[in-house]
């Protein structure tokens, strides 16, 4: 980036320094936040890149007592005689300019989102490369989270291929259900899904407080007559919610809804939430979809006269989910593996036939959008060098 600087001025009684840069713009930072992020050793691990500042309310009061600065550095003296350094480029990186900080979110969060409906184009990797190539690992992480889905082929037909998957992004999710998760015909099935019935567009596990943010599921046999995936963008259809029926729209990302997950698998677990069927962030944007009917509970802790309305509102969605224009479906062959956003997308299946033998069988795991944000930073710092 290598910005520099043209002019470094104390504004303000000392509490705020203006930079001048050399492409004609100009940054302000206060002294307080300067303070609180000084680079110098004592108050930074450079190590760990952690702060290292017992802050005190002190810092408050805290002006600056002179500055000097370089082409592409600044330096500042602290009543206290602290003294602190800042490179150019890390100033220019932190300008608290309404455009330098959309552009840093921009970097950290990979916020572009590609709805999709019935004409998806899935992207779709080989499965090897994903797994030894940065180039084709950060394509895949990060269609992943601007589309939704993506599809790996050429796996092999046997378990334990997305435990590679597992290490290559950091670490699988562990939860009630094991590290994995083998779907097929049981007998005394403990989960909608190991049976051979259709399961309804579902987010899954919305039983827990904080559910898995991204689903893994490897083919490893397939049947040859039903058993198609089905997905629909969950983004999308509350879009098209809020432009049809904005009631609607609120009742679901307004009322909290119980679900419960009760049984014995990993070990024995009892699991109970609360969540609103569309979660927004506090500017008013869809963040999740937690919805599945498998496990939204007998139980709802609601005002009567609210239940109507709600379940009126929860057929509108459920309605749009379904129509033609909306949903995607295919159908996995063995060694696919699809990995999707479990907060945005719902997936579902069409049922197939139960036979004396196993006809069908997907390894599932999940992994947290932590760990997968982590390692997609990490890569397009590989590939990207930035």
């Amino acid at each position: 980036m290598h910005c520099a600087i043209q002019k470094a001025e104390v504004l303000d009684g000392a509490h705020l320094m203006q930079i001048l840069w050399q492409d004609g713009t100009e940054s302000f930072y206060p002294a307080v936040w300067l303070r609180d992020n000084c680079q110098c050793p004592n108050c930074y691990l450079d190590s760990a890149k952690h702060g290292n500042f017992s802050w005190n309310l002190l810092i408050m009061l805290l002006g600056l007592s002179d500055i000097c600065f370089l082409c592409y550095k600044v330096l500042i003296t602290w009543p206290s005689e602290h003294y602190s350094e800042f490179e150019a480029d890390w100033l220019k990186k932190r300008c608290f300019s309404q455009q330098a900080r959309e552009k840093l979110q921009r970097e950290l969060f990979f916020p572009e989102c590609q709805y999709w409906g019935s004409e998806l184009q899935l992207p779709t990797l080989d499965f090897e490369d994903v797994l030894k190539n940065d180039e084709h690992a950060y394509k895949w992480l990060s269609s992943l989270k601007k589309v939704g889905i993506v599809r790996l082929t050429g796996a092999s037909d046997k378990r334990g291929e997305i435990v590679k998957l597992g290490k290559r992004i950091g670490f699988l999710y562990l939860t009630f259900y094991g590290h994995t998760w083998q779907v097929q015909d049981k007998i005394d099935a403990n989960n909608v899904a190991y049976t051979t019935g259709k399961l309804s567009f579902h987010t899954d596990y919305p039983a827990l407080h904080h559910p898995p943010g991204v689903q893994l599921l490897h083919c490893i046999k397939q049947t040859v007559t039903g058993g198609d995936s089905e997905i629909v963008d969950g983004f999308n259809v509350c879009r098209k919610l809020k432009e049809k029926n904005p009631r609607a729209f609120q009742l679901l990302s307004s009322t909290f809804v119980d679900f419960t997950d009760i049984g014995v698998d990993y070990c024995d677990f009892s699991v109970q939430s609360k969540h609103k069927i569309i979660e927004l962030d506090d500017k008013g944007q869809v963040i999740r979809i937690n919805f599945n009917n498998a496990t939204r509970d007998t139980i709802f802790d609601v005002p009567v006269e609210k239940v109507q309305p709600f379940y009126a509102a929860l057929k509108e969605f459920v309605d749009l989910m379904n129509c033609k224009e909306s949903k995607f479906t295919f159908k996995m062959n063995p060694g696919d593996v699809i990995t999707f956003d479990n907060w945005r997308l719902l997936h579902g299946r069409r049922s197939y036939e139960a036979g004396t033998e196993i006809s069908r069988h997907l390894e599932g795991a999940y992994a947290d959008w932590d760990v997968v944000m982590s390692r997609l930073r990490i890569l397009r710092r590989s590939v990207a060098n930035v």
